[in-house]
């Protein structure tokens, strides 16, 4: 397994509202499987930070296709890349 960070930038804001409490129960579900270590919006709320455990960058991108956020369009993809933590 693998640590990927994730970097999000945020559109259609109203539609994000909406959606927000699936995608945060979507995430809660991932974190309790092991696979999202930690989430959250930037200061600002224009984007996320997201840190994955997965086998590849393809299952990431499977994490994803069933996020609600997804089906909602209301984020882009700024980055998504493999992480070598190296403390806690």
């Amino acid at each position: 397994m693998a640590r990927f960070v994730l970097q999000l930038s945020f559109k259609n804001n109203a539609r994000r509202l909406e959606v927000r409490p699936a995608h945060r129960e979507y995430l809660r579900t991932l974190l309790d499987q092991g696979k999202l270590i930690t989430a959250g919006p930037f200061a600002d709320d224009t984007g996320a930070l997201l840190v994955y455990e997965a086998a590849d960058a393809a299952e990431v991108r499977d994490i994803l296709a069933a996020d609600p956020y997804t089906a909602a369009d209301v984020y882009d993809v700024e980055q998504l890349r493999e992480w070598t933590p190296i403390l806690p």
